[in-house]
């Protein structure tokens, strides 16, 4: 990795830090949870490389606060980032440039980034900060291009050219080829659609890239394919996938105090080691994961196994990431 992409991180590294928590950081706290600072040989070498990266924050206009904690006797000089001098006001787009703006933070991937953002929070709330978690994040991890599939498809899309392949439907449906005007290929749920108009079918359907079986191929020329006005292409994938009538139940400890975001939704159960179990309904399992791990040692899934695994999983890829 080269210099200027490690700096570049590790600022990114200190602002998610310094968003995510009401208390004033001192410069030793931050170097023991920001990723980065760890590579600095010497005490020395650590403070001249954060006073660089304090002036380049405020030279991007970063509100960097400095002030001590206030019920701490003898508190050294801390930091801190306002969240409410950090974020935008509100901002007008043309309908073309929302468009963009969506495709592009879509398309936007860092699974390096995106493990070291996690590693922070962990690293924060393993360290007793007080993280703001009803906020929203700063920088929101999105799902990941991985499938075969993706380009290809991505490439029809924007040549307007028909495509075929073959697609494995849930068991026991089996898999068949379909020929397919496509339309857009979007994220929804942590997983990519294609949605478009299904030439077999003579109707609009919604295809999860990870059932794509094979190769994409083309077929005729390009920009026969024209994506019908006023087409909303969210909303035919939500009322194609979403069921709502539909909730898993899941049993998870929460420790006393802590984890506000999932005891709003939870029914307490019993005490257990320090906290709470409790019970909550999960009406979009497959992406509660992601959600869950945020916690990070607050909340352990008890039940269902699955989705235990899927968090222990998540945490771990975080903890590696950010080593």
């Amino acid at each position: 990795m080269s210099v200027a992409i490690a700096r570049a991180e590790r600022l990114v590294n200190l602002v998610l830090c310094l968003l995510s928590t009401r208390q004033y950081l001192t410069a030793e706290r931050i170097r023991a949870i920001v990723p980065g600072y760890h590579e600095a040989p010497t005490d020395e070498a650590f403070f001249r490389m954060f006073e660089r990266d304090k002036s380049e924050l405020r030279d991007l206009g970063v509100p960097l606060e400095t002030g001590r904690q206030s019920n701490v006797e003898g508190a050294e000089d801390g930091y801190r980032i306002a969240r409410r001098d950090y974020e935008l006001g509100d901002i007008d787009l043309e309908p073309d440039e929302a468009a963009a703006v969506a495709l592009a933070a879509r398309l936007w991937d860092s699974p390096q980034l995106t493990g070291a953002v996690h590693g922070a929070l962990i690293k924060l709330r393993a360290a007793g900060v007080d993280v703001d978690q009803d906020a929203p994040a700063a920088v929101e991890p999105k799902v990941r291009a991985n499938e075969p599939a993706f380009p290809p498809l991505l490439q029809a899309v924007q040549a307007g050219q028909v495509v075929t392949f073959g697609y494995r439907k849930p068991p026991p449906g089996g898999q068949k080829e379909r020929t397919v005007e496509p339309w857009g290929v979007v994220a929804w749920r942590g997983k990519w659609y294609l949605v478009g108009w299904d030439r077999d079918r003579d109707d609009t359907r919604c295809f999860r890239l990870s059932r794509v079986v094979g190769q994409v191929r083309t077929v005729g020329k390009p920009g026969v394919v024209k994506v019908p006005e006023g087409t909303d292409l969210m909303s035919l994938i939500a009322r194609t996938e979403a069921d709502p009538h539909h909730t898993a139940p899941a049993k998870i400890w929460v420790a006393k105090g802590r984890a506000l975001g999932v005891r709003r939704h939870a029914k307490i159960i019993e005490e257990r080691d320090g906290g709470d179990i409790v019970e909550i309904d999960l009406k979009f399992p497959d992406s509660a994961a992601k959600w869950l791990a945020g916690f990070g040692p607050d909340v352990v899934v008890l039940e269902p196994e699955v989705l235990a695994k899927s968090v222990r999983d998540r945490l771990q890829g975080a903890l590696e990431g950010a080593r």
